[in-house]
């Protein structure tokens, strides 16, 4: 549970940095401060920074011009150094099991529990069946204090690290609700990494992360057409207000975007299979590739159901006097996962 003032939601992306500040009013959200700087490529790989420098800049510059005060934040994590995993236990206290937790998770993680940092939700209680369902999530400690240092050099206060995959679960529960019945995929697909959390009778019960999305698409582009990255890229976001795309492209594109459905589509295939889920209803799509129609179209061919753009910044209000509204919301589904980490507060406890 959560109260107290909100966070600072600091994303820090494979291409870019986001930064949103919400303030909560009596009738809604409001977006007080928001920021976007690019990062260069190759900065970050697989969630570890490998030019803190870079990214400290982009940091103290978006703090800096877009006149943010409060520097407690909430930053997020991904990529192979962190593992997520529903497990069943029985049941017990929450003192009983904040005891047996290590010893919980040393049956479900495949790394040395003394390098990771535990937490746990309950999910589920079934004291019909004398058991508890969790969700298990561990990050190894050294990329936890990676981020945390970069963000003490940027002169912010790590207050919370949260996992993408949640923090795009919790704006969309927060604009949308979540339903009580049958499965829906939240897709978020990224420069660098794709993630997907299904999410069934209101709980998150299926997440992966597929090392294939829009940077993919952009270098395929380049190897295809022979074109300089950033080209590719200008091609690939729709080739600016001057610039023609050729044909070629389009095929390259449609390609690419299929293959990635492709596969979405394994996964959604296998949580099926395994969850005894009859189907998953719809599937929300944000990150920065969410507007490339043919990702889309095939992930909805695929699939056989409705894919939606979630547009996680509909029902917010802008302070326009510090905020340029109409390019926040030119990039809204970039800025899912700031959005879900400026949700949470600095004061929570645990229910």
């Amino acid at each position: 549970m959560a109260e107290g003032r909100n966070l600072v939601g600091v994303d820090i992306g494979a291409s870019s940095v986001k930064v949103v500040q919400l303030k909560q009013s009596r009738k809604n959200l409001q977006v007080v401060r928001y920021g976007y700087a690019p990062l260069p490529p190759q900065t970050i790989i697989d969630g570890h920074i490998m030019s803190s420098g870079v990214v400290v800049e982009a940091l103290a510059k978006i703090f800096q011009d877009n006149k943010i005060q409060s520097r407690d934040v909430a930053v997020g994590v991904y990529g192979q150094s962190v593992i997520v995993r529903k497990i069943t236990v029985p049941m017990m206290t929450n003192e009983e099991l904040d005891e047996q937790i290590s010893w919980e998770a040393e049956q479900h993680i495949p790394f040395d529990i003394k390098v990771m940092s535990i937490d746990y939700e309950i999910l589920r209680r079934r004291p019909e069946a004398g058991q508890m369902d969790l969700l298990l999530v561990a990050a190894k400690r050294d990329e936890i204090n990676d981020y945390a240092s970069i963000l003490r050099e940027a002169k912010l206060r790590p207050s919370v690290v949260d996992i993408n995959a949640f923090t795009i679960q919790n704006i969309f529960e927060h604009q949308q609700g979540l339903p009580d019945d049958g499965s829906i995929a939240l897709l978020n697909v990224g420069a660098a990494v794709t993630s997907l959390n299904i999410v069934s009778h209101g709980i998150s019960a299926f997440t992966r992360e597929i090392t294939n999305a829009g940077n993919a698409i952009t270098e395929e582009i380049q190897k295809q057409v022979s074109v300089p990255y950033e080209q590719a890229e200008a091609y690939k976001c729709g080739g600016g207000p001057t610039q023609i795309v050729p044909q070629e492209v389009h095929q390259v594109i449609s390609s690419a975007c299929d293959a990635l459905a492709g596969e979405i589509q394994r996964s959604l295939d296998f949580y099926l299979a395994t969850s005894g889920e009859p189907e998953i209803s719809r599937v929300f799509v944000s990150g920065g590739s969410a507007y490339l129609h043919p990702l889309c179209a095939a992930v909805e061919k695929r699939a056989r159901v409705p894919v939606i753009v979630f547009d996680p910044t509909l029902n917010l209000t802008v302070d326009t006097k510090f905020v340029n509204e109409v390019e926040m919301r030119s990039r809204a589904a970039q800025l899912v996962v700031a959005l879900g980490l400026a949700l949470r507060q600095d004061k929570e406890r645990r229910t």
